[in-house]
């Protein structure tokens, strides 16, 4: 098992109860394949420069514990996700 850290931005076009909701599923998705640490939730926020032409996002940052293949299923999960639009996975253990 590996420490991760995951920044992931969600549109709010659709509002923030839809972002609220693929927070939600995404948490889940990480529960269900290792350990949920603490979660940090950002809200909305305007971006520094626009992603997919949206002016604001939705950030929540996330720590858990998991295989080290997990990583690689949660990006696959997230880049085919509606009003997903980024995700960064930091191991904390490398050096």
């Amino acid at each position: 098992m590996s420490n991760y850290e995951v920044l992931m931005l969600f549109s709010v076009k659709d509002g923030e109860e839809a972002s609220e909701a693929l927070k939600d599923k995404f948490l889940e998705l990480i529960s269900n394949n290792g350990t949920l640490g603490e979660v940090d939730v950002w809200g909305k926020r305007k971006l520094a420069y626009p992603v997919n032409d949206e002016p604001d996002g939705y950030y929540v940052l996330a720590n858990f514990e998991s295989e080290p293949s997990f990583p690689t299923e949660f990006h696959r999960v997230f880049g085919i996700t509606d009003g997903a639009l980024r995700a960064m996975i930091v191991n904390k253990e490398e050096k």
